[in-house]
């Protein structure tokens, strides 16, 4: 089983007075053929995380460990065909298709020319047949919605075939039933397709219901990683879910709000 090893990693970024560490002695490995979600509060590092794991920006510490080597000895190239990343930010594009887009994903294999084999426009298909977004196909990416959008970034990264998938809130902007959905493809994709797929999101409940694994940052006790199961049982997710008004039933993993009278 491929995995992602986190072996003491600190994270954190470059400011004015020097490195700004935001988590450290991050240890745990990202197994493939799983749904892994990343939970944490606002500011608590989650986007430094998976940028860091992206290659994004320098680790401050540890080590972060692909197939078996050090993600430094890799280059952009060779990183390229190895971890696919669906980012937040919507695709600012005029004048492409959905097909087009997704096409680009095939760029770390189609050499300096950018011309794309019978094998490529293939590949680009299969991709958007997995995502189930043929009727896209001829569309111009900037008449989609914001649901119809992700699954074309996430149809772009599969094109990429790469064994590692990261995606940064994938469900921001999306009604609940596209939340659902989205989530349910990416479960599907990482058990059908034995693709590493980790996600931050702030859908607390949809995670716990469909992730194989939870990475939960939290300020008092670092990263703790479990099943959903498993964090509800030792009071992770309990201290994490649990404010003022909110409740959280370990036993049957829901959260409720009280009334104030």
């Amino acid at each position: 089983m491929e995995t992602i090893k986190l072996q003491n990693l600190s994270i954190g970024y470059q400011t004015k007075h020097g490195v700004r560490v935001v988590a450290s002695n991050i240890n745990g490995d990202i197994r493939s053929g799983e749904l892994t979600c990343l939970l944490g509060s606002n500011g608590i590092g989650k986007s430094t995380l998976l940028r860091t794991l992206s290659a994004f920006q320098p680790l401050t510490g540890g080590e972060i460990f692909i197939e078996n080597r050090e993600i430094t000895t890799y280059t952009d190239k060779e990183l390229s065909k190895r971890i696919g990343v669906v980012l937040t930010e919507k695709p600012d594009v005029r004048n492409m298709t959905v097909r087009e887009l997704v096409s680009l994903g095939r760029s770390p294999y189609t050499g300096f020319w950018g011309t794309y084999s019978k094998e490529d426009l293939q590949v680009v298909d299969e991709s958007i047949a997995l995502v189930g977004i043929e009727s896209l196909k001829k569309r111009m990416v900037h008449t989609l919605s914001d649901g119809e959008r992700q699954k074309v970034m996430i149809a772009k990264a599969l094109a990429q075939q790469t064994p590692v998938i990261y995606l940064d809130e994938p469900t921001a902007f999306l009604d609940y039933p596209s939340k659902v959905e989205i989530l349910q493809l990416l479960r599907r994709i990482s058990h059908n397709a034995g693709k590493i797929i980790f996600l931050s999101t702030h859908d607390v409940e949809l995670a716990l219901q469909l992730a194989d694994t939870i990475w939960l940052m939290t300020h008092d006790e670092g990263v703790v990683i479990g099943s959903p199961q498993q964090l509800a049982q030792q009071g992770a997710l309990g201290r994490f879910i649990e404010k003022d008004g909110i409740v959280f039933d370990p036993e049957t993993m829901a959260i409720k709000v009280t009334k104030s009278e």
